[in-house]
């Protein structure tokens, strides 16, 4: 059968009705399918997607939160900190929540406090969001997450604690902490040196389990740890601190950005890397494979948090939620800043 398009008057936007004569079906079913119903034949269901796209029809979404009682809209609140992890995260979220039908509203945030955090989310309920991803999983975020009911929409937290938030979707960063671990473990080293995150986010505090995990399976006590805050320049002043001891010969970053700059502090130390001193990050940052030497690190699937994410909120949205999100593996991509353990570290 061969559509024959209609003719709306010239420059008018096409309305629901075109679209209905187009496809030879009734209003109510081309209302059906832009709703997302599917007790429909899947032959109609094609005839009206197909006259859709002709048409270049696009839904009234203020007219169908009418009819619906629904916005169709989500929040997504996340922090300007320009970490890269973050920053991935919340694009694919975007993008995720687009594809699923939804207008996704932001609130980015200068700092990560309960009260600015309560602020932003009641910011967005005021713009009638049906839900909200959180990307900042502090222990700010987490308590905030905790209170659901206070919060009137279902609040999905991007790598937080299954413990203290009732809905969470991230990597299993213990698990990518081991596999960097057990990495250099594997090498000979026995001195791995971790530099963390700030420990009140739970991905630093998994990451750090995961190092401290291996350690011990390894037969082999953690020694200290260093705390930086993500950033490359923390990253620069532990490397500082590192190249001082000619003990270590490996080192497991809790970021690639402050792997970064515990490169710098090393060649500047007269370190070599990996001939003195191996170094491992985690993220995968794309600059990764250029740096020098490449970086070897743990690869995060954004694309499949942020996908996830957008899962369970909608199954929380709809009311059927009823388990926790498996956490997402994550890869050990090996490139040239790893190596054996050397014979003797130089002096």
């Amino acid at each position: 059968m061969t559509l024959v398009p209609p003719r709306p008057a010239t420059g008018r936007t096409p309305v629901m009705a075109d679209v209905a004569r187009l496809a030879g079906v009734s209003h109510q079913t081309v209302s059906r399918v832009v709703n997302g119903q599917d007790n429909l034949r899947p032959e109609t269901r094609e005839r009206v997607e197909r006259a859709i796209k002709q048409l270049g029809y696009r839904p009234n979404t203020a007219a169908r939160a009418l009819v619906t009682r629904r916005s169709a809209t989500i929040g997504v609140i996340g922090s300007k900190g320009g970490f890269w992890g973050p920053s991935t995260v919340h694009r694919t979220i975007q993008a995720a929540g687009r594809e699923a039908g939804y207008f996704v509203s932001s609130a980015n945030l200068q700092s990560l406090t309960r009260g600015a955090m309560v602020d932003a989310v009641n910011h967005l309920r005021d713009h009638g969001v049906e839900g909200i991803v959180l990307i900042a999983a502090t222990d700010e975020a987490l308590e905030v997450a905790r209170h659901q009911g206070a919060l009137g929409v279902p609040v999905v937290v991007v790598e937080g604690d299954e413990g203290r938030a009732p809905w969470t979707v991230g990597v299993d960063q213990a698990a990518g902490a081991e596999l960097a671990t057990r990495h250099l473990l594997d090498l000979g080293h026995t001195e791995v040196v971790h530099l963390t995150g700030p420990l009140s986010w739970t991905e630093a505090r998994g990451r750090m389990l995961g190092w401290q995990t291996a350690m011990y399976a390894a037969g082999l006590r953690p020694g200290p740890h260093l705390v930086g805050d993500w950033s490359a320049r923390s990253g620069f002043e532990a490397g500082l601190e590192i190249a001082s001891r000619r003990d270590v010969t490996a080192v497991f970053c809790a970021n690639d950005q402050m792997a970064i700059g515990l490169l710098r502090a090393l060649h500047e130390a007269g370190r070599r890397v990996p001939d003195d001193v191996s170094v491992v990050g985690f993220d995968d940052i794309p600059e990764a494979a250029y740096l020098i030497p490449p970086l070897t690190t743990v690869r995060q699937d954004f694309g499949a948090v942020g996908r996830r994410a957008i899962e369970i909120l909608r199954a929380a949205i709809d009311g059927s939620v009823d388990a926790p999100a498996r956490l997402i593996a994550p890869e050990l991509v090996v490139r040239a800043s790893s190596a054996p353990r050397p014979e003797r570290t130089h002096p």
